[in-house]
Formats: structure tokens, sequence, C-alpha cells
């Protein structure tokens, strides 16, 4: 996948900018819930576009695989602080965060690693601490399309319960839920659940 966005980061920003996400909306129920000032990781922060929504009011830490991505986040949010790593990977101190943003990102994690990487996210947070998350449900194993936006990407999703199950199993409750259609650019109407949920 870092190659994949490495190669596109260009063209995937114009893309993304060509349409109406939800991204913001939900980024918006998240700050409603927070402290000024409070510690965020933007986990799959690309090129820095919910981070820099994230660092108005707090300190933020994005971390991304995509080295190309990482240079547009860094250029559009200096003040925050930037690790490059897999999002599976990264080691980072444990009850850190009051909150953890990852949009778009669980679509590009084999299946059988999303339950760990929510279990991960969920030892990362302090008590009280709030995720927000989006989930595939497609209930698709693991495809690689071969050319999405001008590279190859990974692909992978659970059925909606089964996404429900697996947070409430990394130790969430899970405050708001929903599932979200709308237009993406070549390639028509997508869903995605959106999930906030609290340790």
């Amino acid at each position: 996948m870092a190659s994949g966005y490495d190669a596109i980061a260009e063209r995937y920003e114009a893309w993304a900018a060509s349409f109406e996400s939800p991204v913001l909306t939900w980024v918006g129920k998240l700050l409603e819930r927070l402290s000024e000032g409070s510690r965020v990781l933007d986990l799959g922060c690309g090129n820095g576009s919910v981070t820099q929504a994230l660092a108005e009011r707090h300190e933020v830490t994005g971390v991304d695989i995509s080295a190309a991505q990482l240079e547009r986040a860094r250029r559009r949010v200096p003040r925050a602080t930037f690790v490059h790593a897999d999002a599976t990977q990264v080691e980072l101190p444990p009850a850190s965060f009051a909150a953890v943003s990852s949009t778009f990102v669980f679509g590009h994690v084999p299946r059988a690693e999303q339950g760990p990487l929510l279990e991960r996210v969920r030892g990362w947070l302090r008590p009280g601490g709030w995720l927000l998350v989006t989930l595939g449900v497609g209930d698709s194993d693991d495809v690689v399309e071969p050319d999405w936006l001008g590279a190859p990407m990974l692909f992978a999703s659970w059925d909606p319960a089964t996404n429900l199950a697996l947070v409430e199993c990394a130790g969430f409750r899970i405050e708001e839920q929903r599932i979200v259609p709308f237009e993406e650019p070549g390639h028509g109407r997508v869903s995605f659940m959106w999930v906030l949920a609290q340790v």
C-alpha cells in the first residue's frame, strides 16, 4: 500500500478534493467531545486534511505508511508531529492519547488484522478516550484492485454486524454508528460505516 499511495499522492489529493465526503461532519462530532489541547492520533493521516482540522485546537500526531503523503501532510500542518510507519506495526506509548481518528484506513488493512488493530488502538487511548473510525461494509475478503487511481491497492472489509462486534470486543462502547453512502468519482456509490466509540 505504501508504494501505491506514494505513486498516486498528487492524483489522490486532486481526486479527494473533487467531491463531498462525510469526513468533516464526523470529525466535528469527535471534536465536540474533546477538551481543548487534547492529544490526538490521526492514524493513516494521508495528506493531512483531517490532521489540519484536528490540529486547530489539539496536539496531533499523524501516522502514515506513505512517505509521499507524509511530505504533503507536513507542509499542510507544520505544527503537528508525523511518524512514517505502518498502522499495524507502529509502536506508540500506551494510554497516551485522548482520541484516535482513523478515516478510510481499515479498508486497506487485511481482514484478519482489523480486530487486532482495533485492540492496539484501544491500548493507545487513555481511560475515557474516543475513537472515530470508518469501516468497510462489503464483506469482502482481501482483494488487490490492480488499477485504483493508477496503482494497485488492497481492499478488505467485514459486514456491518461483524464490524460492530470487533469494535466492542476491542473494549469500546459504541456511542454512534451509521452507514453513510456517497458518490466517489470513477467508483460510483460507495458506503462506509462510521463509528464513534469511547473506551
